[in-house]
């Protein structure tokens, strides 16, 4: 009876841990919106924001990486 409450809580905690993937996702979104509506009104700006457009992805990239990881280790090592 523990065992299955124990398991319930893990499935429920890397649930929860996943919400800021969805957080990492909008976030992924919004940046490619906004660096190509100025793409679109400024072209000679094309490469500073392509570059800083890559660079914001791969930050909110990164935390959607750091829920997984929580969410696996939830899984499979408590």
């Amino acid at each position: 009876m523990t065992g299955d409450i124990i398991m319930a809580a893990k499935f429920i905690g890397a649930g929860l841990s996943m919400i800021g993937a969805l957080g990492a996702g909008v976030g992924i979104g919004m940046s490619v919106q906004g660096a190509l509506q100025g793409m679109a009104r400024n072209p000679d700006a094309y490469g500073n924001l392509l570059t800083n457009m890559i660079l914001g992805i791969a930050f909110s990239e990164a935390i959607a990486i750091y829920c997984l990881v929580v969410a696996f280790l939830m899984l499979f090592v408590l």
